[in-house]
């Protein structure tokens, strides 16, 4: 089963608004077991939608497009799609009373006849109700393509497809499943990872698709299979992340995408009843982000003290001026104490600190830009690394962020065994 996405909007060709619609789109038709072969935005314009109708007629399954259902004169895909399917609006009651009440009641205004023109639909289409807004779902089919015309206000769109067109999909589509296994690897660059696993990449089915997801200190690799049985499906891919685990396990961090490092860092210390605190300066508060967005993070995260200048990290957080002076700013002595002073004012477990050059330029450190020092202090000593991140800054201050959380977590690991 194929299908395209389609948002309509000059406001998304223009970069005033970023397209998170698509992407919601894609799981959702993804987890339905379709085949996105594009994702495209397109002009509000009667040519140009006509143009996009006309390239995915009998060429895909399903289309969905988002966008251009407004009341106002530039919103033309109502306009279009009667042009094109050879149909005409007509007034659609339920939707009209919709649109009356919603107005009347949270509005507290009469509806206008520029409002009325929500509820005119094509004729021959159905109807999808939105009951979150004003503008209606519509499903039109021409020879084996289904095309679905969607709002594109995202929470209006998020609602139709939840409750409207996924039941009406599971009805008219035959049951297929896509399936992914997301491994997630830290320490180890892609090219090394690559030659490392070349043997066993080599010997997977031809059923089985690997992808390499890279980001800065981090390496995704996601395996992917589809087809109508879904237990063979699992249990193909599941056989091959056994066989994987036996060869890279030392730079496997989590099989599981939808729990981040940050997360399975929050429940070893939970489990343990353990705390942490941070001292950062070059990652300039992004580790305590990291932390600050977990539900329920507050069991084991205690604060963070960002010391960006050098003179705080002495008057802030009692880094010694001498070691300063003596090792620079920018340094495993510095590093080490920062993470020792964040643990003995927050009396926590553990702490992270970081310390290092990101750019453009070397600041209060001769230390080349990129570099970075990363300090740990446990219940049994502390310690820092050294790692040169290159350029440029946010790739740097992201490096950083990843390669702290590793450093944590192989710690928290090593106790635990």
């Amino acid at each position: 089963m194929k299908a395209s996405i389609v948002t309509i909007g000059d406001e998304i060709l223009i970069g005033q608004i970023i397209d998170t619609n698509s992407a919601y789109i894609a799981k959702q038709l993804d987890e339905l077991g379709f085949k996105v072969i594009e994702s495209i935005s397109i002009s509000d314009d009667e040519q140009a939608i006509e143009n996009m109708l006309q390239r995915y007629q009998d060429t895909v399954d399903l289309v969905i497009i988002t966008g251009g259902l407004g009341p106002t004169k530039d919103d033309v895909t109502k306009k279009t799609l009667c042009k094109f399917f050879n149909d005409t609006l007509v007034e659609d009651q339920i939707v009209l009373k919709h649109v009356t009440y919603l107005l009347e009641e949270f509005y507290n205004r009469p509806i206008s006849e520029i409002n009325k023109q929500q509820a005119l639909v094509p004729s021959r289409c159905q109807v999808l109700f939105n009951k979150v807004g004003t503008a209606p779902g519509m499903i039109l089919q021409n020879n084996k393509t289904f095309f679905v015309s969607l709002p594109g206000v995202p929470f209006e769109m998020k609602y139709i497809i939840e409750n409207e067109l996924k039941p009406w999909v599971l009805t008219h589509f035959d049951s297929f499943y896509n399936v992914h296994q997301t491994i997630i690897t830290q320490g180890v660059g892609e090219s090394l990872l690559a030659e490392r696993i070349a043997t066993w990449e080599s010997n997977l089915p031809n059923t089985i698709k690997l992808a390499y997801l890279p980001s800065p200190g981090m390496v995704k690799l996601r395996l992917s299979s589809s087809g109508k049985n879904k237990q063979n499906i699992e249990q193909s891919i599941a056989n091959q992340v056994s066989m994987l685990a036996l060869i890279i396990g030392d730079c496997i961090i989590s099989y599981d995408e939808q729990l981040p490092l940050p997360n399975q860092i929050y429940l070893l210390l939970k489990s343990k009843k353990q705390t942490i605190a941070l001292a950062e300066s070059c990652t300039g508060g992004k580790l305590a982000t990291c932390f600050t967005e977990i539900p329920g993070i507050s069991y084991v995260f205690k604060g963070s003290i960002v010391t960006y200048a050098t003179d705080t990290k002495v008057t802030m957080l009692g880094v010694s001026q001498d070691t300063i002076l003596q090792e620079s700013v920018v340094s495993a002595a510095v590093a080490m104490e920062m993470a020792s002073q964040a643990k003995n004012k927050f009396q926590t477990d553990y702490a992270i600190a970081s310390t290092g050059n990101a750019g453009p330029s070397k600041g209060d450190s001769d230390a080349e830009v990129g570099t970075v020092y990363i300090g740990i202090a446990t219940p049994t000593g502390t310690f820092s690394e050294k790692f040169t991140f290159g350029t440029p800054r946010e790739k740097v201050i992201k490096s950083a962020v990843n390669k702290a959380l590793e450093l944590l977590y192989k710690e928290l690991i090593k106790i635990n065994d």
